[in-house]
This record gives C-alpha cells, sequence and structure tokens, in this order.
C-alpha cells in the first residue's frame, strides 16, 4: 500500500468519499445478493455464478481498501494556497514542446492521482519534477530513457 501523502481539491475528495460509500453500500449489497442467489443453485464446487460473485466481490473488496488508504493520506489543498505564477501540485501547466513544435497542458497531481490519456501528470514523475517550482517562461529540460525533450512554459493556472 501506498504511504505518501496525495493531494486533493475538497471537491476531489468529496467525490472519493461518495464513491467510497457508494462502493460500501450499494455495490457490496449487490454483490451479496448476487452470491446468495448463486449458493441456491446448488453444488458450489461446480458453480460458475458463485464463482463469478466470489471474484468480483474480491474485487469490490480490494478497490475499497485501495480507496480507503489513499482517503486516509489525503491532503485538501486550496486553490487559494497554490502560489502565484509558479508550477505547484493541481497547478495546470501549459507548455511547448520545443522538440515537436506541439503545445501541451498538463496537471500536476499526486502519484495515486496520475492519469496520462487525462494529462493527469504526476508530480514524482520526470517531467513532474522538472516543472515544480518554474515559471511562465523558464524552459525546462526533461531527460526521459533515450531522450532529452525541452519545454517552454507558456501557462499555469490553478
Amino acid at each position: 500500500m501506498e504511504t505518501g501523502a496525495v493531494y486533493l481539491t475538497r471537491s476531489r475528495l468529496t467525490e472519493l468519499e461518495n464513491e467510497l460509500i457508494d462502493l460500501k453500500t450499494n455495490q457490496r449489497k449487490s454483490i451479496a445478493e448476487k452470491i446468495s442467489e448463486a449458493r441456491g443453485h446448488g453444488d458450489l464446487s461446480e458453480n460458475a455464478e458463485y464463482d463469478a460473485a466470489k471474484e468480483a466481490q474480491s474485487h469490490l473488496e480490494m478497490k475499497i481498501g485501495k480507496l480507503e488508504n489513499l482517503l486516509s493520506r489525503a491532503k485538501v489543498v486550496n486553490p487559494e494556497d497554490i502560489p502565484d505564477g509558479e508550477v505547484a501540485v493541481l497547478c495546470s501547466v501549459q507548455v511547448f514542446d520545443l522538440n515537436y513544435k506541439e503545445e501541451i497542458t498538463f496537471t500536476l497531481v499526486s502519484p495515486d492521482e496520475a492519469d496520462f490519456e487525462l494529462d493527469k501528470i504526476s508530480i514524482t514523475s520526470p517531467l513532474g519534477k522538472a516543472l515544480l517550482g518554474k515559471k511562465v517562461g523558464d524552459i525546462v529540460l526533461v531527460e526521459v530513457p533515450e531522450n532529452k525533450i525541452e519545454y517552454k512554459i507558456l501557462k499555469i493556472s490553478k
């Protein structure tokens, strides 16, 4: 299990808390009903429905555990507390990739929230580390395996 702090906005924290409540109440109840129904079909040793329901229950409990762990490490960050004009956690950063000549916007988040497809970059990634503390106009060099990428910071927003 992860142990570092997870930085979240108040709205994201509420969203995750609501998801946990749903998982513990509605989802647990639904799976319990499926297990009960499958038990009614007789011999459990050759009951595919029962096995599937038990596996779903296992996945659900794992998801609940991960979410509880994440919430136990949550630190709420108010946008007003983020320094103006400087890249920090939960900031969106618009950069110009000097290698590929394109603009990209990233949001810097805790490692648990990172999702490259949603342009959410971990503050512990090479790019995240390079951007933290920088200002508009700065050029950052990001070393990745077998390559170096340069970005110019165009805009920082909370």
